[in-house]
Order: structure tokens, then C-alpha cells, then sequence
């Protein structure tokens, strides 16, 4: 005959099974979002992306019916941030701000610790900030093709600053190069700020520089706009064409945030945010308040989204071959 212990036992045992499926399947019939949601943001706080993912945090939490916590995880050029969510758990509840180094990032750093196209599942593309093509008021040149004729004529005797090598306004510099056909001298800085101001003293001659920072020396008469990267002109200064339609056909290169989760993300959880982010860009106060900040409002499908980083990603990856740009040089 079987000892009592050992017949016992083996109810207990199934009770406590029983007991685990069941709270299992509680917790996985919880509807998302059950607890706060993390914003990673891959920069220090203050900046514009910092600010756009507060904006979006704070409207997000009133519609989810949970608070939407931004971490900033500034370091490695957005590195160190963007490999947290690569690890994260695919729940829907850590989710990355993206910026544009993250479509630069892949081959300007060969040795990153997570592939941005296999460990992430695109959300929604929320605004694009075109840059400004700004000159010193000494510069001859009034418009696009006045300076792309004055950088003919003089081939390396123009220069531009940037706020590092391989950031965004680096980079629209090297297309305009390519684009134009002509030959400037990249200086680097360390950030927007010094590279504005040697603009305004003269030591550079021009600079693609985010329209919001710019904004205030363009229109004190410091420093002189000549047209915006972006495709359609900016509501901030629509007088300024853009560069396409001053004869560099196709000619676009904005900053931007977007967002997105881990790898194998749900795709009801992912379809929840993406909804409710494009519901909440339509709405005319965040609208304005995002335009205020010189951006324009997206708000795309996951798809879109998909097709607009895979686009950037090779569009990038030519410009930094072509020009034979390195971290750090």
C-alpha cells in the first residue's frame, strides 16, 4: 500500500499547477497596458528629441490609461540606449525613442552590439525636422544657386561646420556635395552651439543646421537662410525653398524621431501604440506645439515606418562610402 505522504502528495502538486495556469492566464489576459511604459531615449536630457518624447509620454499616458515614463540613456551616439531595447522583452512596455543615428549608426559604427532592421519591430515615424542651409551674411552667395556656383568657381575654398563628424548636419552637408557636384571643407564642432557661433563670427562660411536652433539668428539678420533640406518648406519660415525645388532634385535630409520595441513585438500591441500616436498627432494643440519646435507631425503605419528606416539606412550607407566618412575624424 502507498504511504499517505506520498499519496498526498501528488494533489498538492496539481493544485498548485492548477494555481500557476491560472494566475498565467490571468496575467496574459491583461489588457495592454497594465503598468507603466518606458520611453527610452538615447540622449541627455533637454534635447529636441527629449522634448518631442515627453510631449508624446505625457499625451500617451491620458490615453492609455498608464504613465508613459521617458529614461534617458544618453552615450555611444545613441548606442547605449538602442542596445537596452534590443534586449528588452518584447512586451510592449520598454519601447525607444528612435533619432536619425539610428539609420547613420550602421555604417558608420560596422561593430554594433544589435542589427537595427532584425532586433526591432518599427511602431510609428512621429515628426521630421528639416535642417536649414544658413550662410554668414559675408557670403556672396543668395541663394542655392548662387552658392553652388561660388563653390564651383572656388573648389575647396568654402567650408562648413557641423556639430561632429557623422551627425545629421555632417551628413546633409557631404549629400549637398554630392549632389551639387562640388568640393566644401567639413569642420566638425563639438555640438549645434560653437558651430553657430563660429558661423555668426565668420570663421565658417555655412552650416546645415536644425531651422528651431536657427531660427533666431536668421531672423536678427546674423546669420542668412537659403533654402531647408526637407522635401515640402517648412511652416516655420515658408518663404525659404527647399533645396529640391533650387535644382537638387530629390535632395532631403531631415532629423526625425520615431518609435519602436524589441524584436517580435505583439503585433496588437504594437498596432495599440501606433494608433494611438497617430490619433494623438492629429490633435491641433500638439500639432502646434510640435510646429512651435520647428517639426513636422507624422505619425505613420508600422509599415511605413518599416520602409522609411530601410530607406535611410541604404541612403545613408551610400553617402558615408562615397564621401569616405568615420566616426570620430
Amino acid at each position: 500500500m502507498m504511504p499517505t505522504t506520498m499519496r498526498t502528495q501528488h494533489p498538492l502538486r496539481a493544485y498548485a499547477a492548477l494555481a500557476i495556469a491560472l494566475m498565467s492566464g490571468f496575467a496574459a489576459a491583461q489588457p495592454y497596458p497594465s503598468r507603466p511604459v518606458r520611453f527610452i531615449v538615447p540622449f541627455a536630457a533637454g534635447g529636441s528629441t527629449d522634448i518631442i518624447a515627453r510631449a508624446v509620454g505625457a499625451r500617451l499616458t491620458e490615453m492609455l490609461g498608464q504613465t508613459v515614463i521617458v529614461d534617458n540613456r544618453p552615450g555611444g551616439g545613441t548606442v547605449i540606449g538602442t542596445e537596452l531595447v534590443a534586449r528588452a522583452a518584447p512586451d510592449g512596455y520598454t519601447l525607444l525613442v528612435v533619432p536619425a543615428p539610428f539609420t547613420i549608426n550602421p555604417s558608420l559604427l560596422p561593430k554594433l552590439p544589435y542589427d537595427p532592421v532584425q532586433d526591432f519591430t518599427p511602431i510609428t515615424l512621429i515628426n521630421t525636422t528639416p535642417l536649414a542651409v544658413v550662410v554668414n551674411p559675408s557670403v556672396p552667395a543668395r541663394d542655392v544657386k548662387g552658392l553652388i556656383a561660388l563653390a564651383k568657381a572656388k573648389p575647396g575654398m568654402l567650408n562648413y561646420g557641423s556639430s561632429g563628424s557623422g551627425g545629421s548636419n555632417h551628413l546633409a552637408g557631404e549629400l549637398f556635395q554630392a549632389m551639387a557636384g562640388v568640393k566644401m571643407v567639413h569642420i566638425p564642432y563639438k555640438g549645434n552651439a560653437p558651430a553657430l557661433t563660429d558661423l555668426v563670427g565668420g570663421h565658417v562660411d555655412l552650416v546645415f543646421n536644425g531651422l528651431t536652433s536657427a531660427y533666431p539668428l536668421i531672423k536678427s539678420g546674423k546669420i542668412r537662410a537659403l533654402a531647408v533640406t526637407s522635401i515640402k518648406r517648412s511652416a516655420v519660415l515658408p518663404e525659404l525653398p527647399t533645396l529640391d525645388e533650387s535644382g537638387l532634385k530629390g535632395f532631403e535630409a531631415v532629423a526625425w524621431n520615431g518609435l519602436a520595441g524589441p524584436a517580435k513585438s505583439p503585433p496588437e500591441v504594437v498596432e495599440r501604440i501606433s494608433s494611438a500616436v497617430r490619433k494623438l498627432l492629429a490633435a491641433p494643440d500638439i500639432r502646434e506645439r510640435l510646429k512651435a519646435e520647428g517639426s513636422d507631425p507624422v505619425g505613420s503605419t508600422p509599415a511605413d515606418f518599416a520602409r522609411f528606416l530601410r530607406n535611410e539606412i541604404a541612403k545613408w550607407s551610400k553617402v558615408i562610402k562615397l564621401a569616405g566618412v568615420k566616426a570620430g575624424t
